[in-house]
Parts: structure tokens; sequence; C-alpha cells
């Protein structure tokens, strides 16, 4: 069997525990110690009173007998005593001299308090308890003896010994402290054994805690008490591990992304920089080539460069939209226009589809767009030479339903639910930084709306934005000021009344544009 290792310093919860719970429990048994002890004293003392009293009852009736016949009658109820080797009686005359006593020594001067208390007391009887001269502990009580016209009036004193009533009382008063010690070491050892219990599991998290915060998030807590508390803090900790190690990693992949994302547009502006100026008066278009893409890559630094000012902005919850009155799908056109050289490069076919008139939708134009480009940006990056992509808008149960539907990689089962995640990318080998649908998402979220994925590897993926569309009492608060649209960008997409080209879906709705790349 186990021994039971109870070893502790005393320090922390063990210390505490120490001070707090053992001293108030000491204090308690302290209480009902003396509690204890005087209840004894009382009852056997009370004992030994009613005792005495019923022995000593018979002498009462030397109040009967007439003064010149006291002193016989004394002597021959004290001859006739039976209980002389328990207590001692002695009989007082009207003078208060103690003329004769049942142990059978001459009469002797000694304190009697209760004689005298009893004398002024109202009820003729006192008692006393207390120690002797000699030091020996005696209970005496006198009781004055009743004139019935015979003019005998003495009084009669019984005095017995405490020595083996204080005895018997402190061999109970000292069980009551060994139980009560008893008790005070069952609660301390019962509460170090619960204390160990607690103090070695959270002395363990705190050393796996420390491993975590230096970095190791491999490091784990093994989860004997399933159930309770402490076993649900060491799942609380582990599952934070290996939350923190998934986010470690996914920031280390995310660094290394944006150093990707950043290093190669640097060293295109860089070499395209020094061949302009190395053609500075010698080749004019080969300079005017080099400036074009120094500004194409510019634009891409800066739009990754927004995109990391957004996240900070999401993570601070500073993330702001400045929400107005818009006609959705000027700005969904607009960010599928800015695709349409791209996708010709690529050979990815793109079709634009409005079904209807859309209603009016409450939002930020600028943010809105965002969200379509980053969509249709993602869509276009992931979809293989021949591809197709299809961006469509139309209206259900009041709400505006905005799909982009690629024919790309997909992406597989498992990571569906992780690509909204800040850093999470399913596809390392595409360029991306992994914050982009984070930052969508959470622009979706604060215009009321959401944004779900569907997706599967091989096939294609649909990422599909609904926003709620305006209501009466926006509309109306609307018409008092200037409806603002999305900035005006001229339409670069061919429109098209034909449906031939789009073999992704059937749209069974007359769509205002379709249009194709």
């Amino acid at each position: 069997m186990k021994k039971l290792d109870l070893k502790f310093k005393l320090q922390g919860i063990t210390k505490r525990w120490l001070l707090n719970v053992i001293t108030v429990i000491a204090i308690a048994v302290i209480i009902v110690e003396i509690f204890l002890a005087v209840f004894i004293r009382m009852y056997y003392y009370e004992m030994a009173h009613s005792n005495a009293n019923e022995l000593c009852q018979g002498f009462t009736l030397l109040a009967t007998v007439s003064e010149s016949d006291f002193r016989a009658a004394a002597r021959q109820y004290v001859e006739n005593f039976e209980h002389k080797d328990k207590i001692e009686v002695q009989i007082i005359d009207r003078k208060g001299k103690v003329i004769i006593t049942t142990n059978g020594f001459e009469p002797v001067e000694t304190e009697m308090p209760d004689y005298t208390s009893a004398l002024n007391s109202q009820s003729d009887t006192a008692m006393w308890t207390g120690a002797l001269k000699t030091g020996e502990w005696v209970m005496a009580r006198t009781t004055i003896l009743g004139d019935y016209g015979t003019g005998s009036n003495g009084a009669v004193r019984w005095v017995i010994s405490l020595a083996g009533v204080n005895r018997h009382i402190w061999s109970l008063v000292i069980v009551c402290i060994l139980i009560g010690l008893g008790v005070m070491l069952f609660a301390a050892l019962s509460g170090l054994y619960f204390i160990k219990s607690i103090v070695q599991p959270v002395q363990a998290v705190s050393n796996v805690a420390r491993k975590i915060a230096m970095g190791d998030f491999k490091s784990r807590l093994e989860i004997n008490k399933k159930g309770d508390e402490i076993g649900e803090l060491c799942d609380a900790i582990n599952y934070m591990a290996s939350e923190l190690g998934q986010a470690e990693t996914l920031k280390n992949s995310f660094i290394s992304s944006v150093s990707h994302e950043l290093r190669t547009p640097l060293t295109a502006i860089r070499g395209w920089g020094e061949t302009a100026r190395m053609s500075l008066g010698s080749d004019d278009e080969l300079v005017s080539k080099g400036l074009d893409v120094i500004l194409s890559e510019a634009d891409r630094l800066s739009g990754l460069v927004e995109d990391l000012l957004d996240f900070s902005r999401m993570q601070s919850g500073r993330l702001s939209v400045n929400k107005r009155i818009i006609d959705i799908s000027v700005g969904l056109r607009q960010a599928a226009d800015m695709y349409v050289e791209i996708v010709k490069k690529l050979n990815v076919k793109l079709d634009y589809v409005c079904s209807g008139n859309l209603k009016k939708v409450m939002g930020d134009p600028d943010r809105l767009k965002q969200v379509f480009i980053n969509i249709i940006d993602n869509a276009v990056k992931y979809s293989n030479e021949g591809g197709h992509v299809l961006v469509e808008a139309y209206e259900e149960e009041n709400c505006i339903h905005i799909k982009v539907i690629d024919t790309g990689v997909g992406i597989p089962e498992q990571d569906i639910d992780h690509v909204k995640e800040k850093f999470f990318k399913s596809n390392t080998t595409v360029r991306g930084s992994g914050i982009g649908l984070a930052v969508a998402d959470e622009i979706i979220k604060q215009h009321n709306g959401l944004l779900f994925i569907e997706s599967k590897e091989g096939v294609g993926t649909t990422v599909t934005v609904v926003l709620p569309v305006a209501s009466k009492t926006e509309l109306e608060q609307a018409e008092k000021t200037a409806v603002v649209e999305f900035p005006p960008e001229k339409a670069v997409i061919e429109e098209s009344k034909s449906e031939e080209n789009i073999d992704l879906m059937e749209i069974k709705e007359n769509g205002d544009t379709i249009a194709e790349s």
C-alpha cells in the first residue's frame, strides 16, 4: 500500500490554511472544552449538593425540640446518623457555636461563611464552596432551624470534601481535552491531505505554465482528477497550450508569408529601379515599363500594409465602419472590374450576374468593397488556368446575397472551419497574408451580416455574403441627407444578356448583366 506523503513547505496555501483554518478549529475546540469543563463541574457539584441535602434532611426535625432538650436530641441524631463516612454534619446552637459533629471529634473553631450568609438570608439557608486553611476543597451548607415556639432555633450545617469529586471532574476534563486534541489532529491530517490534493496539482500547473510562458507549447498536464475543478483547470491549461502552439505555428507561418509578400515587390521595385536608372536617356520604353512595375508593386505593398493595419484595428476593437444608404451592386461591380486584366493573363473566365434592381443596404461602401475585393481575389488566386469565377448578387428574404463561386483547388474539409481565423492559410503555396478573410468576416459582422464558406477539395469554393436590406426607418432618415454611393468607376466587364458561357450553375432569374473575360 502506498504511503501517504504529507511533506509540505510551510508557505503559500498550506501556510494560510494552517494559520486560518486550524486556528479557527483550535479556538472552537478550546471554547467547547471550556464549556464542557464548566458544565461537568456544575453537574457534579449540583449532584453532590443534592445528595448531601437529602442525607441531612432528617436533622431539620431538631427545630421541634425544646431548648432544654436541644443538645441531647442533637447528640442522639448524630449518634444514629448512618452516613458519617460520607458527610460531616455539625449542630450549631443559637449563639453560633458548634456543639456536636458527626465526625466524633471535639468541635473546634473554624470558618463558617455559609452560616453567616444564612443568618442574613431571607431563605434561612446558604451554601459555600472553597478551600479550607489546610488546602482541602469542601462544600458546606447551613440551614437555620425554624422557631416553632420551642426556642430551639439553632442551625444544621453539613460539610463534604470535594477532593474525590474534583478528581473525577478532572479525569473527565482530561478525557475531553484528549478528544479535542484528537479532533484537531484528525482535522489537521485530513486537511493536509486535502491541501496536498490541491497544492501539488497547482504546483504542476504553475510549472507547466512557466514552460508555456517560455515558449514550450508542447508541455502538457496529466489529468488524474477528471470531473473536478482541478481536472477542469488542467484540461483548460492543456487546451490553452494547444491553442498557443497552434497560434505560434500560424504566427510563424504568417511572418514567413508576409516577409515573402514584402520581399517580392521590394525586390521587383529595387531591380526595376536600378534598371530604369541605368536606362535613362537610352531606352525610354524600358524606363516606362520599369516605372509601371514599380508603381504596380508599390500599390501591392500599400494593400498589404492596409490589410495589416485593418487587422491591428480589428484586434484592438478599433475597426470602424461609416454606414450610409448604398447600392451594393455598384461596389460589387467595381470590385469585379478590377480583376478583368488579371484574369485575362491567368486565362481564367470571370462572370458577373446581378438579378434585378437590388434594394439599398445600410453599409460602409469602402469597407464592403474591401470585402468583395478580398473574396474575388481569393477566388482568382486559387483558380487553375482555364478556371471559372462567378460573381452573383440577388435578393432573397429581405436580404442581399452575394456569392463568389470558383472552380479552383478547393479547401480540405478539415480546414473549412479555420479559414476565417487569423493567420490561417489552407494553401501555403499561394501568395497571401492569411488575414484577409478574418478582416472581411469582422466587417460583415459589423454590418449585421453573415459570411460563410462552402468548399470541396478539387472542385471549388463558394463564398456567400448575406447583408440585410435597409429598413424603412433607415431609408426615411436617408432621404433627409444625400445618398452616398460607391465612388464611380468605369465598368470594364463586357455586359451581355447571354448565359451560354456560365457553366458553373444555371441562373433562373433574369440578370441585369452577365459579363465574362
